[in-house]
């Protein structure tokens, strides 16, 4: 019996760690992304971090090498901004293909409408990020362009 219960509170602890990683649900990822760019909490006000903690949270492990290296961009992509004001979040699954799932998010910056389409993973650390889309660019390849 005791074996069992070992087993059992070590099965919990790994689902539970995994689940510190990644997010239930496309929407909630997204949701929680924008969360780190209200007027609220000082903490939750600065942009989404950029530290080896958050990009574990939200990225795939292909995204999140790039996500912490240092760079100087003109703008922060998750809002086409350097400075922001969102208005509400509009967060929608537009699309499910295969193994990714993509997530518009609409919102007013600042008087000026943004969407962005993320593309999300599930996986065994759950909902992550592995890119997102802009009518113009995507997360990938702006990071990549401004890298030291």
């Amino acid at each position: 019996m005791r074996e069992l219960a070992g087993i059992v509170a070590l099965l919990a602890g790994l689902w539970l760690a995994a689940a510190d990683a990644g997010f239930r649900t496309p929407e909630s990822l997204v949701r929680n992304v924008y969360a780190h760019y209200g007027d609220g909490a000082p903490e939750l006000s600065k942009g989404l971090p950029r530290d080896a903690a958050s990009a574990r949270q939200f990225f795939d492990p292909s995204l999140r090498r790039v996500w912490s290296a240092p760079r100087v961009e003109p703008y922060d992509f998750l809002v086409q901004s350097p400075n922001w004001k969102l208005g509400p979040v509009a967060i929608a699954v537009v699309r499910r293909q295969y193994d990714k799932t993509y997530v518009a998010a609409n919102f007013d910056n600042r008087g000026r409408k943004v969407t962005l389409n993320f593309v999300l993973v599930n996986g065994p650390e759950g909902w992550l990020i592995t890119d997102v889309e802009s009518p113009h660019d995507s997360l990938r390849m702006f990071l990549e362009q401004f890298r030291k």
